[in-house]
């Protein structure tokens, strides 16, 4: 099996608008629009949810009608928000059919279909012309994906000069052995970790200049310990909803893993020449 059908299969969701509208109804949110709060613990597929998508978002300088390509956008939270917040054109990639057919289930709830599309496909063979954005943001992507240096020179080519990339990834962290699963992976297979180091320069080596560069670990360690002790949420909408049962522990292997210093997290803001 190739790893892109390895990494289709993780995040393979069957029936997952079923389970979206199913959520909903029991959140009570069945009619009316959909906003960014009421969908953040569904689609904020990343450390830290909708405060880290803000914090990344407020560290660069989007204007109204910019063109941003999320890669790897999954149900499109952080691209609606983009949208929402600054008034842009969002294109969301991505390599799950499921989660392009429920991130447009939830762009139209949230009447934001016509500033945010979304297209499937692989993020090592972007389907857009040169230089088509003002924009890159990916958050949570780079960790199923080996071939960096092929990703990232993809987004330089599709970005347009002078144009920004937003960053926000899991790194390597000592060296030990990540303890599976994770959100990003159910075993090693799927999961290619790069050193802060190691990411840094694939990311110079394609082009990029480095404008800020900044270790999030501390915060995200902070907003799981604060998660800590507190019952399971009883709103049904939530990242199991996408993951399955599994999740839980999922998240409780990520934060250990970085608690145990084995990943780290970096958000990092990038120029193009």
């Amino acid at each position: 099996m190739t790893t892109q059908l390895s990494v289709q299969q993780h995040y393979g969701v069957s029936a997952l608008n079923d389970s979206i509208t199913q959520a909903l109804e029991q959140a009570g949110l069945d009619a009316g629009r959909l906003n960014e709060a009421q969908l953040a613990p569904l689609d904020q597929f990343h450390v830290r949810g909708l405060a880290a998508t803000q914090d990344m978002a407020g560290a660069l300088s989007l204007t109204a009608g910019a063109a941003v390509l999320d890669v790897g956008c999954g149900l499109g939270g952080p691209a609606r928000c983009l949208a929402a917040a600054y008034d842009c054109r969002v294109t969301g990639l991505d390599l799950s059919d499921p989660f392009i057919r429920a991130a447009r289930l939830l762009t139209e709830r949230a009447g934001l279909a016509d500033r945010v599309t979304f297209v499937p496909g692989d993020a090592l063979e972007m389907p857009f012309p040169d230089e088509s954005f003002d924009c890159v943001w990916t958050q949570h992507t780079a960790m199923n994906i080996a071939d960096r240096a092929r990703l990232y020179a993809g987004i330089y080519r599709v970005l347009r000069p002078s144009g920004t990339l937003a960053i926000y990834d899991v790194v390597e962290g000592s060296g030990e052995p990540l303890i599976f699963p994770v959100p990003w992976a159910r075993t090693l297979e799927i999961s290619f970790l790069l050193t802060p180091e190691a990411m840094r320069q694939a990311l110079t080596e394609a082009g990029f200049t480095v404008a800020a560069w900044t270790d999030t670990t501390e915060a995200a360690l902070a907003w799981f310990s604060a998660q800590q002790g507190m019952p399971p949420p009883a709103n049904p909408l939530s990242l199991g909803v996408v993951m399955g049962s599994e999740f839980r522990e999922m998240a409780a292997n990520l934060a250990r893993n970085l608690e145990e210093g084995r990943a780290r997290l970096v958000q990092a803001i990038l120029r193009r020449a």
